[in-house]
């Protein structure tokens, strides 16, 4: 590996171990075994290092999500079959990414002091909405792009929610049945109305 990979994998190491805040330069470089210059020639400053480690860690992990959902629901899959796996392999990932998903809250509670990690979030966020709509839907932005976010955007609640859930009560966090089941009670409320429901 070179400097800018080894700082990479550093800051990774560094993010699971002290958070994002609790992070600085020298930890870094002391991780990666390079000198503090290193890290303002090959990314300008701390800050950029990190979210771009942040940012590689999820990308990897949304990647290796696609692949496992590609093995586990076939092409003949239904889709209560592909959500079903989909957020079975998502519930199984929390415990082995827990440090992940804590800086990522981190993150968003200090997004207000800070308008310029949520502009160099803001892009990372629609692509991940349009990389959750291909995955479940198998949908092409291209195509219907505002579909595509909006569908995204829907999994992207589940997700914090359950990310969220998983960081303060793991035992208690639903499991993939359970959100499909919960799933088809609100669309067969949408589409015969609640009196029908409850009749």
């Amino acid at each position: 590996m070179g400097n800018r990979e080894d700082l990479l994998a550093g800051a990774r190491h560094c993010l699971i171990e002290k958070g994002y805040a609790g992070t600085t330069a020298r930890d870094i470089a002391t991780a990666a075994g390079t000198s503090l210059a290193a890290i303002g020639y090959h990314f300008r400053t701390t800050r950029a290092l990190l979210d771009e480690a942040l940012y590689q860690a999820m990308q990897e992990w949304g990647e290796e999500l696609e692949r496992t959902l590609a093995a586990s629901a076939g092409a003949d899959a239904t889709g209560a079959e592909r959500f079903e796996a989909g957020w079975s392999r998502i519930i199984e990932s929390f415990a082995r990414l827990r440090p992940l998903w804590a800086v990522q809250f981190e993150l968003i509670a200090s997004m207000d002091r800070s308008p310029e990690l949520r502009e160099a979030f803001a892009p990372a966020n629609r692509q991940a909405r349009l990389g959750l709509a291909a995955i479940f839907h198998r949908l092409d932005p291209e195509v219907d792009e505002a579909k595509a976010l909006a569908l995204g955007a829907f999994y992207q609640a589940l997700l914090g929610g359950l990310a969220a859930q998983s960081l303060v009560d793991p035992a208690g966090t639903p499991s993939a049945a359970e959100l499909t089941d919960a799933l088809r009670t609100v669309a067969e409320e949408f589409a015969t109305g609640p009196g029908a429901a409850q009749g």
